[in-house]
């Protein structure tokens, strides 16, 4: 039996490769839009490639860690209907409710 086809490994590598996927998307978003002149610190520096690559490893343990959490933590939950149940009812079938409010003095 090889190691990816254990239905939990297989599980963790997928979403660790959604997590890493969504790293990298940040990353180059962080590049692009440049807040706080990050790229400009990172590509004036004499180690920037290696600022680069930890900020990159950062990124990736973290949604990577995000990912796989979210996954073993739904695994308890039943499967949802994908019939639209959980779509929110009309207005029309929205019935008010009465609370009781204490006035301050």
């Amino acid at each position: 039996m090889t190691l990816f086809r254990m239905p939990l490994i297989k599980l963790l590598a997928v979403n660790l490769a959604i997590g890493a996927a969504a790293a990298a998307v940040m990353l180059g978003g962080l590049l692009l839009l440049n807040p706080g002149n990050l790229r400009g610190l990172i590509l004036a520096d004499r180690s920037g490639a290696a600022a680069l690559m930890l900020l990159a490893f950062g990124l990736v343990v973290t949604f990577g860690s995000v990912a796989m959490g979210s996954a073993i933590m739904a695994l308890g939950r039943p499967p949802q209907p994908r019939d639209g149940g959980g779509k929110l009812q009309p207005v029309e079938k929205l019935q008010p409710v009465e609370l009781p409010v204490r006035q301050r003095a």
